[in-house]
This record gives C-alpha cells, structure tokens and sequence, in this order.
C-alpha cells in the first residue's frame, strides 16, 4: 500500500478498554517496597516486563497473590534478600527502580547493572548521583551497584539530564527520608504524576509532580493502599 486516502471533517466518540499502562506499573511495583502493609494493584498488564518484576521480588522474599479478579496483593515488608540478581534483571532495564526503595526502606541494595550495561553507558549514573546526595553510599563491583545508607538526608537535587526511572527512583527514595528534598530538571511525563499520586495514597507528601519541580517531605512510614494502573496512553492512541 503506497498511501492512505483519509477523508475527515467526523467527529471522534466513543468508549474503549485499555490495557494498564506498563511504564506507570513497574514504578508502582517497585513502590511497593516501601510500604510496611499490603498493596493492592488493578490493571496490571499481562507483559513479560511485569512478570519479571513480580519474579523479581519473589526472589527477595515479598508474597505476591492473584485473586479471581486478576488484582494482585503485594506484600514487601518482610523481605528476606536485597539484591536484584543480574539472571532475573539482564532483559529489563526497569529494575533499576528497586534501587532507591531498597535503599530508603532497609538501608542496604544490590543491583546488577541493568542489561548488563557499564556505568556512563546510560543515565543510570543519574540515579546514583542523586542518591548519593540524599546520603548514600555506593560502589560498583563486579557488574553489580551496592548501596547502603543509615538514613537517608533530604537534599535539593537538580539531575543533570533529564530521567523519567531516575525521577521516579529519587522521588520514591525521598519519601522516607528525613527532612524535604526538592528535585528540579525532572522527567514530567504522566507516568510520574500516576506515581506520585499512587505514593501520597500510601502517606508520602508529594506535590509538584509533573512540573518543572517536585518536592518530597519525609515521612517515618508508608501505608498499604489499593490503586488502578491508568491506562495505557500508547495503547489508546494507536
């Protein structure tokens, strides 16, 4: 087919069903690590990236149950393990997200670089950057990032380049963290306002998400709450 004849001046109505959007699930999956109760998530996606999440905390000891409405229950806040072994992460980039839960929730990550790639390669360095100036510590060996933190330090962190996982990884760091963080140069995609929004159901203080600045109070805990994945904007668009 050499061209499409589109004849327009009709009016677009109507209703359709999406599917929940993945790049707004994985952060919220990943959210869940900071939570001290269980988390309720509708929507999910059925793609590979979100069983591998889910197999991903299964790995580190959280309890993941399907009930009869495809709802999954989470439950994150006995975690046995901190590391996100490099065989479960080497396909999905997106595990880097577990990096700043792990961090604010349990002091102490193990990650390996996702994809396998080298520092700089990416904007993971981003990540990283920022979380050393919220007070952790890092070190990168043998393919895999370690961090470690007593507490968390609210900072004011302007990102060197825009990240939509970097954005997301800080914004759910700082939410346990002691004292306000303020980021600016930060990724404004609505898969970032979905999280916040998700993050506050669950007692985080966050306002600013989708602006140029977004800031983050501090709080000692997080809560279990139950959240729709919105859905998938591609999907609908196309």
């Amino acid at each position: 087919m050499e061209k499409l004849l589109i004849k327009g001046g009709a009016s677009l109505k109507g209703e359709i069903s999406c599917s929940g959007a993945k790049n707004a699930a994985l952060p919220m999956i990943a959210a869940t690590i900071l939570s001290d109760e269980d988390v309720i998530l509708k929507n999910l996606p059925y793609l590979q990236d979100i069983t591998t999440m889910f197999e991903l905390l299964g790995s580190m000891g959280a309890d993941i149950l399907l009930n009869e409405n495809m709802d999954f229950t989470i439950a994150t806040y006995n975690l046995r393990e901190k590391e996100a072994r490099y065989e479960l992460v080497k396909t999905m980039r997106a595990s880097i997200l577990v990096l700043g839960p792990l961090v604010a929730k349990y002091g102490e990550a193990r990650i390996a670089l996702p994809g396998g790639c080298a520092i700089g390669s990416r904007p993971v360095n981003y990540h990283l950057d920022a979380l050393e100036q919220l007070g952790a510590t890092i070190t990168l060996k043998n393919g895999y990032i370690e961090a470690s933190a007593k507490k968390l330090i609210g900072s004011k962190i302007k990102f060197d380049g825009i990240t939509v996982t970097g954005t997301e990884n800080i914004m759910m760091a700082a939410c346990l963290a002691e004292g306000t963080t303020t980021l600016t140069n930060v990724a404004k995609e609505p898969e970032i306002i979905d999280l916040a929004e998700f993050l506050n159901k669950m007692g985080a203080k966050i306002s600013g998400a989708g602006s140029d600045e977004i800031t983050i109070e501090g709080v000692e805990r997080l809560y279990g709450t139950e959240h729709s994945i919105p859905a998938d904007r591609i999907e609908a668009g196309t």
